[in-house]
């Protein structure tokens, strides 16, 4: 018997994780897929939002305003990836700008500091930031706006919360969700089931599949795709802010940002579309989401794109977050976590661990250890921390991933820590190998050779992401 169940190992479910952890108890999260952050916490911009987009009142914009705040702190902390950029949301006539004060008092009244925003001209906008097309008249500039590694922030969570006793459990799919006699029957796809005192749904998009199982308040969970254009690290001058169009309806529009590893990010797109899975690109999107951006930045060049990726988003039909206990009593939803999901995760996290902790009456965790260490990056380091790593341990003097410098010491360890990786896709997240120009075209082979070792696999079993995705079929002698 668990005292509370997780579902869904996103950032919002690793972040609820960690913060349970706080306390005393018996606490699982389960994934179905086989790592964390395989969905919607792999494939989004990356952007740590101040505050100042959502409807003033909305928990979008009560938790992006305390997330944010709490989140070069946090980068600390679990040693994840994050810097404060800036952004500018870029006004292209002059009868709109009216709509960029109208943006301002929006964050002003969401808590975000007057003095992190102001409202500069075109000018002003394209001597910060060169290569901001000359149609923009007028911006609005958000020094406090920032960016984070989403898929390394998810993994820090969730290492921080296996190291403080969390449980996980991958490739662990729900079928059903039964409530009797005060506890919850949890049955999973390989027949097993798991009980619990309390469930809690971070499940993405398929929430809202979670929450109609148990709950006679049902909603829907709409699938948004983004699609999305990388762009060579060569690009990484054309801006350092994150340059933001005037939002509409469907989100915050088509960006061009920097990633916190130096690469340029285009898009993205926002199609509602009926799958839950469906993150194939298409040219349509890509040239749209690539021709949007050009009118940001007009020096965009398609030639610089090394990859395209499309992520789903899960927009709610009440088109805000649906966070706390739902109307069957100890199942708490937390759904509908599209952006600003990743700069209000924190934040989310807190409040629901404090009320879960309140309701179970859990004791504080005298042992808890809020402090990760991260994977050295090779490829950011001194020359002479760098020969200190390598006489501690040879393996990282042997380079892998020529584009990103990633060594064979810092595969290793993705594999051997707590949940590490055990496919291609985890060593990418986690190292970054194969993420450059390349796109593991020369480092394939050799990362294949050093999970099959690590795991003790042969390599016919290894996969790229998971079950039925094998890189090889067979031996040729």
């Amino acid at each position: 018997m668990y005292d509370v169940l997780i579902v869904g190992g996103g950032v919002i479910g690793c972040s609820v994780a960690r913060e349970l952890s706080r306390y005393v108890g018996k606490f699982v999260l389960i994934e179905k897929e086989n790592d964390v952050s395989m969905g919607t916490s792999k494939a989004n911009s990356g952007i740590v939002h101040a505050g100042f987009d959502a409807k003033t009142g909305s928990n979008k914009a009560i938790y992006n305003v305390l997330g944010a705040r709490m989140m070069e702190e946090l980068s600390k902390e679990l040693d994840f990836p994050y810097r404060k950029n800036g952004a500018f949301v870029l006004c292209f006539d002059k009868k709109d700008e009216g709509k960029l004060k109208e943006l301002y008092d929006q964050g002003v009244a969401n808590g975000v500091k007057a003095e992190d925003m102001e409202i500069v001209s075109g000018d002003r906008a394209r001597e910060l930031e060169p290569n901001v097309s000359p149609e923009v008249t007028a911006a609005l500039y958000v020094k406090a706006s920032a960016i984070a590694s989403p898929y390394e922030m998810t993994v820090a969570y969730a290492e921080n919360a296996c190291v403080n006793g969390v449980e996980f459990k991958l490739d662990a799919e729900v079928v059903s969700i039964v409530k009797k006699d005060g506890v919850f029957d949890v049955k999973l796809a390989d027949g097993s089931v798991l009980q619990a005192k309390v469930v809690v749904n971070c499940a993405g998009v398929y929430a809202d599949v979670i929450n109609n199982m148990v709950c006679d308040k049902k909603f829907k969970i709409i699938s948004r795709k983004g699609e999305y254009c990388l762009l060579d690290k060569k690009c990484g001058g054309l801006t350092d802010a994150t340059l933001f169009q005037l939002p509409t309806a469907m989100g915050k529009g088509v960006l061009v940002a920097p990633s916190t590893h130096g690469n340029i990010l285009v898009g993205p797109t926002a199609d509602d579309i009926p799958s839950k899975d469906d993150v194939d690109t298409t040219y349509e999107g890509l040239n749209n989401a690539f021709d949007k951006a050009s009118l940001s930045v007009p020096s965009l060049n398609r030639r610089n794109i090394i990859t395209q990726f499309a992520g789903l988003r899960a927009h709610a039909d009440v088109n805000d977050f649906i966070i706390g206990e739902s109307d069957v009593e100890n199942f708490f939803n937390v759904a509908g976590i599209e952006s600003p999901g990743l700069s209000s995760a924190p934040a989310i996290a807190v409040d629901v661990a404090e009320d879960i902790a309140k309701k179970l009456s859990l004791q504080v965790n005298k042992s808890f250890n809020g402090k990760r260490k991260g994977i050295p990056h090779f490829a950011t380091m001194s020359d002479e921390d760098r020969q200190k790593l390598i006489a501690q341990n040879k393996l990282y003097g042997r380079i892998v991933c020529r584009c990103e410098n990633v060594t064979e010491g810092e595969i290793v360890d993705a594999i051997n820590r707590p949940l590490g990786a055990r496919d291609m896709d985890g060593i990418k997240r986690r190292t970054r190998a194969g993420m450059g120009r390349c796109q593991a075209g020369f480092c394939t082979p050799r990362v294949m050779e050093i999970l099959s070792r690590e795991l003790d696999k042969d390599p016919t079993e290894i996969t790229k992401f998971g079950k039925g995705s094998n890189l090889v079929i067979g031996r040729t002698k």
